[in-house]
């Protein structure tokens, strides 16, 4: 049984959301306060996170960027505000997914089963085959540091090499540019995150077969890139 929690302001919003997961199946609890909310997310163990923008103590998008760091679970933000920028913030912050209230219960569960099922799947890959990822035909033998797309190996330098490692082991994930550049380069690396964009360009020039129209790494513009599935 899934294990998730709904970190709600509005007490008849959580428990609605309660009900309609509680009667597919769902082990579910509730915090109303971003504060109490944050502390049993990063303290507990829990299976997706159900996060309201608009909270008291701390805000949705800060709860996100703190768990982000420490938890790799699936993010479902719920707001009132259907702006395209709360959107596209959210998703940077690292949420998988972005509902606008009022909706519909069964779409809400319908979308909860779907990130369960993928993380799942991702998961059992992932300790399956760890040596090797594989998506889409394209191939990373981590250990080798080899890459290949439709069986083709394909030659990356060492930095490019590490972004779409990166990139891989946090599908759908969106990372800023400033992210990878702390990531690959080290927080106490001196320099032009603007390298990250020429090495996403390289990278894409070798892996993709029209990099104009990239399959493989997405921009999401004015946020940062990620690999989608």
């Amino acid at each position: 049984m899934a294990k998730i929690l709904i970190i709600e302001d509005d007490i008849s919003i959580a428990e609605l959301e309660r009900d309609y997961l509680e009667i597919n199946g769902f082990s579910i609890e509730v915090e109303n306060s971003g504060t109490k909310g944050i502390e049993r997310a990063l303290k507990e163990d829990f299976d997706l996170l159900i996060l309201d923008l608009m909270l008291p103590g701390i805000d949705g998008f800060q709860i996100c960027k703190e768990l982000r760091k420490r938890k790799d679970i699936p993010i479902l933000m719920v707001s009132a505000k259907g702006e395209g920028i709360d959107k596209i913030r959210g998703l940077g912050l690292g949420a998988d997914d972005y509902i606008t209230k009022p909706f519909n219960p069964n779409e809400l569960v319908a979308r909860i089963k779907a990130h369960l099922n993928r993380y799942e799947r991702l998961t059992k890959k992932d300790k399956r085959n760890e040596q090797v990822i594989e998506i889409n035909g394209l191939t990373i033998d981590t250990n080798s540091r080899r890459v290949f797309v439709n069986n083709k190996e394909i030659n990356l330098a060492s930095k490019e090499f590490d972004i779409l490692l990166l990139l891989t082991r946090n599908l759908n994930r969106v990372f800023s540019k400033e992210e990878i550049f702390e990531r690959i380069w080290g927080l106490d690396s001196l320099g032009d995150v603007s390298t990250v964009t020429v090495h996403i360009r390289k990278i894409r020039e070798k892996i993709e077969l029209d990099s104009s129209n990239p399959q493989y790494i997405e921009t999401l513009w004015g946020v940062g890139y990620r690999l989608k599935i």
